[in-house]
């Protein structure tokens, strides 16, 4: 993932003054308190679950790209998979069996931008 915020904590942060919203009025919004929402911001706090997740990029109005950037930073800073995606992969075993055998293939970045190009081609 390349990207040009540190964490999930910086892209917050400057996704919420892009919208020029207070830290006050953001945390109103999601229901936490202010120093709750500092620490988050400066990552002394984990990411927020996929709940609070949809509801930050709600009030933020983002972008699918944005959306999914943010849950990507809030995998990473958990040190776990983006928070959008364990349903998916639960609910599907194939979802499973094709993350096992590229990882065992030990499938590269290009191998999975042609499969993803695959996919897309479908949707059309």
């Amino acid at each position: 993932m390349d990207s040009k915020y540190k964490s999930f904590g910086d892209f917050i942060s400057r996704k919420r003054e892009e919208q020029q919203i207070t830290i006050r009025e953001m945390a109103r919004r999601l229901g936490v308190s202010a120093p709750f929402l500092s620490d988050v911001e400066k990552d002394r706090r984990n990411p927020f679950d996929i709940d609070r997740l949809e509801q930050t990029a709600a009030i933020l109005e983002m972008d699918k790209a944005d959306r999914d950037l943010m849950y990507d930073l809030a995998g990473k800073g958990r040190n776990s998979v983006a928070p959008d995606l364990p349903n998916y992969i639960i609910e599907r075993s194939y979802v499973s069996a094709a993350l096992r055998t590229a990882r065992d293939l030990d499938a590269g970045e290009e191998e999975w931008f042609k499969f993803v190009e695959e996919l897309k081609k479908r949707k059309g």
